[in-house]
């Protein structure tokens, strides 16, 4: 069996079907997973991928074979995997998504005991053997309905009667939110207007990346041509979450993050709050101004996961719309932050826009991703440029000035350079964006 070793990245295993990722290989990772955990029942879960019930079907005989259980519980949102390894306390679990990357894609999110995450590079070194110890007896196929015990978790998190009637847009993106969101709405007293909410691994009207280009112009448009109060549109295996003003405009991922860092910390003054180095530093900035404890991280999710673990941190988030939380298994999930944002923005006599400029001081770029050859020699250089500033390696290079900052990393997943800048006015940071991007296309 050839396989291309990339697909199994820092996070999960995502790659596309089935030139990268087929049958047959998901039928051995589905037996590296029993090895490597050495779990007697293991809970499977699938999008609506296209190519989802066939790598389902595979993955579930590679983990039988491999003499384990599987307890299936069928079509779902991410965090339903979470919650339901972590809720029953199962020994793993594993999930079919390729999570918001385009249709020709498919995947494998896993986690072991407590919910906490499998990186895709451990499975490979279980995956890359030649072939795997003979059991006397085959596991056995079980299905379960967590959906009640499920709903009955998220809504923890909340009190209904303090949300307002609202009437919110929604765009599923033909993802899982399309499947979730109607059984939050029963309970719920808001309007919800539905936009792409067909299950359809196609994804026919616009990408699964809500951040991909034109992707929110849709449900920004529906905000304002509705009248809706405000908006939300989810990735397709829903762990990211973005808001939509009343006036159609993009919520920035760290300035909703503050709005749940208020929420937890009125609840629970001086918490620890998780964020990571390349969101704004009205986070930090407000966060200790509320009383909270800041807790600062490298870019991923597993790192704001980790962050909250060793930090006894109740709540964290990042740029990319990841919401994690400590009450939820350490994990993160759009339909508990969704949940949250309802009833924080009904406690607020403000509009949303309001509430967003109340908490943006500074002005950032949107993360520019460029393709460098030589992306070490390029971190090198820039750091001797800008060796005057306060630097940190974290993650990559942070260097702090007086009126402006930037991060320069390497991406964790893709052949590139990310460079995000942030300035105390729209005039510098434009300035500064500017002149590292040329100094960096020079080196």
């Amino acid at each position: 069996m050839r396989v291309n070793p990339d697909i199994f990245k820092a996070y999960d295993i995502r790659g596309i079907y089935p030139q990268d990722l087929d049958e047959e290989i998901s039928y051995k990772i589905g037996r590296a997973f029993v090895e490597y955990t050495k779990a007697q029942e293991v809970v499977v879960g699938q999008d609506m991928r296209l190519s989802s019930p066939q790598l389902l079907k595979a993955l579930t005989k590679g983990i039988i074979d491999q003499g384990a259980d599987v307890l299936n519980i069928g079509l779902i949102s991410i965090d339903c995997l979470y919650f339901t390894v972590g809720h029953y306390k199962y020994e793993g679990g594993i999930m079919i998504t390729a999570s918001h990357n385009p249709k020709d894609y498919n995947g494998f999110k896993m986690v072991k005991r407590e919910a906490e995450i499998i990186r895709g590079t451990e499975i490979y070194k279980w995956f890359k053997k030649a072939d795997f110890p003979q059991v006397k007896n085959r596991g056995k196929i079980h299905h379960k309905d967590i959906w009640q015990d499920y709903l009955n978790h998220i809504f923890s998190f909340v009190d209904l009667k303090k949300i307002k009637p609202f009437k919110v847009v929604v765009d599923a993106g033909n993802g899982m939110a399309g499947k979730v969101i109607p059984l939050l709405e029963l309970k719920l007293p808001i309007e919800i207007i539905p936009l792409n909410f067909r299950l359809d691994g196609n994804f026919p009207n616009h990408p699964s990346n809500p951040l991909a280009e034109g992707a929110a112009i849709q449900v920004s448009q529906a905000v304002k041509d509705r009248g809706a109060d405000f908006g939300f549109i989810f990735d397709g295996d829903t762990d990211r979450i973005f808001l939509i003003d009343e006036l159609g405009n993009f919520v920035k991922a760290d300035i909703t993050l503050l709005f749940l860092a208020k929420h937890f910390l009125e609840k629970n003054p001086g918490a620890g709050i998780v964020y990571n180095l390349i969101c704004s530093h009205s986070v930090p900035e407000f966060i200790k101004k509320w009383g909270g404890r800041t807790i600062r991280t490298a870019v991923g999710y597993v790192n704001i996961r980790k962050g909250m673990e060793e930090n006894n941190g109740i709540f964290g988030g990042e740029l990319s719309a990841h919401y994690c939380f400590r009450d939820n298994f350490y994990s993160d999930s759009g339909f508990i932050a969704f949940l949250i944002l309802l009833q924080l923005i009904s406690e607020s006599d403000k509009k949303v826009s309001k509430m967003v400029s109340q908490l943006t001081p500074y002005v950032k770029a949107p993360e520019v991703n460029l393709e460098i050859e030589n992306k070490e020699k390029v971190l090198t250089k820039t750091k001797e440029k800008y060796s005057d500033g306060k630097q940190d390696f974290l993650d990559g290079v942070t260097v702090e000035y007086k009126d402006w900052w930037f991060n320069l990393r390497l991406s964790n997943t893709e052949p590139l350079i990310r460079l995000v800048v942030e300035a105390k006015t729209k005039e510098l940071m434009e300035k500064k964006k500017k002149e590292i991007i040329e100094f960096i296309k020079k080196i």
